[in-house]
């Protein structure tokens, strides 16, 4: 992916709250992301698509949940991007980690979001 196309993915703010959420949390469901961002279903499953076109996000699947997470194929210089990004955004993506952590411990938001 060359640096235009990473930095437009990143240029809408739901995507870019997408990336930096998943990067600091490690992987997360779109129920959710859907939850952090109060944005729905097909919303936030169409920024996924865009993000998992591009090579930015890996899936993983985990009985009928579906686990999203930056992918290991990610270059150096992105990798680096993301993390300083999320570094210095931790007052942007506040309401976001607040409302995960409202959701309760991951094991129970599984089963509260993604039934």
């Amino acid at each position: 992916m060359q640096s235009l196309q990473f930095f437009k993915a990143l240029s809408d703010d739901t995507r870019l709250q997408l990336i930096l959420l998943i990067f600091a949390e490690q992987e997360l469901c779109v129920c959710e992301l859907t939850q952090a961002l109060d944005l729905s279903q097909p919303k936030i499953s169409r920024h996924i698509a865009i993000l998992r076109q591009l090579g930015l996000l890996t899936d993983r699947r985990a009985g009928k949940w579906v686990f999203y997470s930056l992918s290991d194929k990610l270059a150096n210089w992105q990798f680096t991007a993301i993390s300083d990004c999320c570094e210095n955004s931790q007052q942007y993506l506040a309401l976001g980690r607040q409302r995960l952590l409202q959701m309760g411990n991951r094991p129970d938001r599984q089963l509260l979001c993604c039934p």
